[in-house]
């Protein structure tokens, strides 16, 4: 009988033992366009924290082209990684991705920005975790057309910057979301002026913006939406350069970048008067996590998961931030 039970307790033993060991050779990529952005460096640390709870390799890689995806992914096959998540730096790139993917025995999830195919629709069999473009883009739109009200601007004398990124669909289900709240408060298309970006940057949209503000030197108040907190801090910046005063302009981004927060700590409040906070850690961590369980438990995660955002103003953003799990 003690034999028996030993016998027992030491193939438990070896069981958990190999369990671990097995999570230890788990390896999985985390492939970002812009390392750089804030965005892309939260995502990475909630990925490190999924990494250190399982036991797994994280291999965080910045993929800014399609060379350098398809290079990456080779690179993770030839390491042992099993699966990658990737934030493509194209969507169109799509096909490629899930082609070099399968030739390469990997798993793939996307995050932020969903691929689409050769004829512009989403490839629904690859998982995704997105964000409801659309609805934040309203949420910010609803917020400025609250502000304005509430400063008791006429909109007939508001100018509305559109920094635009056409090239992403997310960022054109951003910036259409939010001109539909504008225009369901009555704010007046005709003064919606487009300041398209070359970049997806705080220099970018600056450039774009100051273009915009040039040519309308007579409009009295100014708004300004776009794909991030880098698209709005740029028109920001731009207003301050062609002395428009913060009292006068009202800016709301999106993503809680720490751009963002560092704008709320300034002891003088600027023209960047919100951002819809979007938690960088379902992004990262759960992410990370899926792809783990995935691999290790063959657990397939959910095709479509789409993640909301909360508005966060000067006073509030410490709350809304415990509250998404960011602090």
């Amino acid at each position: 009988m003690r034999s028996w039970k030993a016998a027992i307790l030491a193939g438990v033993v070896a069981f958990a033992a190999a369990g671990s060991t097995f999570a230890a050779d788990v390896k999985i990529g985390f492939l970002v366009k812009q390392p750089e952005e804030p965005w892309f460096q939260d995502e990475w640390k909630f990925a490190d924290q999924a990494a250190k709870e399982k036991g797994f390799t994280l291999v965080k890689i910045g993929a800014e082209d399609g060379e350098k995806v398809q290079s990456a992914i080779d690179n993770l096959a030839a390491q042992g990684a099993q699966g990658f998540i990737i934030c493509t730096p194209d969507v169109k790139l799509g096909p490629g991705i899930v082609a070099k993917a399968a030739a390469n025995d990997l798993k793939v999830m996307t995050v932020d920005d969903r691929l689409v195919g050769a004829d512009g629709k989403p490839l629904e069999d690859v998982v995704h975790m997105g964000i409801s473009a659309t609805k934040i883009g309203e949420t910010v739109g609803q917020a400025i057309a609250e502000e304005i009200k509430k400063r008791g601007w006429d909109m007939k004398d508001v100018g509305a910057i559109r920094v635009s990124y056409d090239q992403l669909p997310t960022a054109v289900d951003r910036v259409e979301g939010a001109i539909a709240a504008l225009k369901a408060a009555g704010f007046p298309a005709e003064n919606i002026y487009d300041a398209p970006q070359a970049k997806t940057d705080t220099e970018a949209a600056l450039n774009a913006a100051t273009t915009v503000l040039n040519k309308n030197a007579n409009v009295k108040h100014w708004v300004a939406f776009g794909l991030n907190d880098e698209a709005v801090l740029g028109a920001v910046r731009a207003t301050e350069s062609v002395g428009i005063a913060a009292e006068n302009v009202i800016g709301v981004g999106i993503g809680g970048a720490e751009s963002a927060i560092n704008e709320f700590k300034k002891p003088t409040p600027t023209g960047f008067f919100g951002t819809v906070i979007i938690s960088p850690k379902r992004h990262g961590y759960e992410t990370a996590l899926n792809m783990y369980e995935w691999i290790a438990n063959g657990k397939e995660p959910e095709k479509l998961t789409l993640t909301a955002g909360a508005l966060a103003l000067r006073d509030t953003y410490e709350a809304v931030r415990k509250d998404l799990g960011i602090e």
